[in-house]
């Protein structure tokens, strides 16, 4: 008995009605690409102004990736933050004030300190900074106030604890010789070193700072903790109502940045041997600026670590810049201002334009 095969499946009717997006608006839709054209625009117009001062050479491009680690890994976490819905204006005096509970706690006995190795005065600030994130987050959860006004409080509490505690026991506000404590080579290999290419000395820091934004990528796209993190700053009160537990989220995530500004001042720490009661002073507008910078909205709900990434990227490569342009460093702020409204107006345009296509 022959049998008959099968008769083909017709091919599903294409629907008219849904749109073909290529892939340059799909581009466009992504948080960070804004940024990626500002920085390149960046680079193009000091690569033709300051061509003569050596700006594009390894030496330049490694002062500008120095500069921009640091305030990286703290936009990385201010991201994160601001895509649930929340900033933190303290992550600056964070930095300030755990690169001093460093030094306090390994600086000699007999100078005021507590002559403690590094990996305890290390562990020392991680605490510190983890528990000022915890009531950071737990206020703002607790009280439904502007997470902008507790953290702004919290921004002049530890900034004057770090200088009132810091000069009431050693009578000075900065503190060195870090390199003279038990435990030093250890957390310079890991934080202090620079690797060569080219003849110029990048800083390990690059590397934290890239292997961090990997991390918080792979959080944001690939798990729950990210659908989660978006949830909260899209739509908080739904969020809620499907189980999401947005004050656990907000909390943890205040504690991020406190971490990120304890990673940040154990850095700096050990690559310049020391610290200064107010370092970190305006870092966290820098890295809201970043973030902005980056693509990530005010309102919350969206934004990328990859934004947030070139957009400190941008704000090094302005700010170096200017440096090799030799323009006078007072107009810096200037540049500065115009960098972000320029730049929350392109990523506001390229995103409702995509939107309309």
């Amino acid at each position: 008995m022959a049998t008959t095969a099968p008769p083909a499946e017709a091919p599903a009717p294409s629907d008219e009605r849904v749109r073909k997006v290529g892939l340059v608006q799909r581009l466009l839709v992504l948080p960070g690409t804004g940024a990626v054209l500002i920085t390149i625009i960046i680079w193009v117009f000091f690569a033709a102004v300051a061509n003569s001062n050596n700006f594009v050479s390894t030496a330049a491009t490694a002062a500008i990736l120095n500069r921009a680690a640091p305030l990286g890994i703290l936009a990385i976490a201010v991201a994160l933050l601001m895509i649930a819905g929340e900033f933190d204006l303290s992550i600056g005096s964070i930095v300030g004030f755990a690169s001093m509970a460093i030094m306090l706690a390994v600086t000699e006995s007999g100078a005021g300190g507590f002559g403690w190795p590094l990996w305890a005065g290390a562990l020392l600030a991680l605490a510190i900074a983890l528990l000022a994130g915890f009531f950071n987050g737990l206020l703002v959860v607790w009280t439904r106030l502007p997470s902008f006004i507790v953290t702004l409080g919290s921004l002049f509490i530890l900034r004057g604890l770090a200088i009132a505690i810091t000069r009431q026991r050693t009578n000075r506000t900065q503190l060195g010789n870090l390199d003279e404590v038990s435990g030093f080579g250890f957390f310079d290999g890991l934080f202090g070193t620079e690797f060569t290419i080219g003849g110029a000395g990048f800083d390990v820091a690059i590397l934290w700072w890239v292997g961090l934004v990997a991390i918080a990528t792979w959080i944001l796209l690939r798990t729950q903790w990210g659908n989660w993190i978006f949830g909260t700053g899209g739509a908080q009160e739904s969020a809620r109502n499907v189980g999401v537990p947005v004050a656990r989220v907000k909390v943890l995530l205040f504690m991020t940045t406190a971490f990120a500004g304890f990673m940040v001042a154990l850095i700096q720490a050990v690559q310049f041997t020391g610290a200064d009661a107010l370092r970190g002073r305006l870092q966290e507008f820098n890295a809201i600026i970043a973030v902005v910078v980056g693509g990530t909205l005010l309102t919350g709900g969206y934004g990328s670590a990859v934004g947030a990434l070139f957009g400190a990227l941008a704000f090094a490569t302005l700010q170096q810049g200017v440096v090799i342009w030799g323009v006078d460093a007072d107009w810096f702020q200037v540049f500065v201002g115009g960098l972000l409204v320029v730049a929350v107006v392109f990523n506001n345009y390229i995103r409702q334009r995509a939107a309309r296509r």
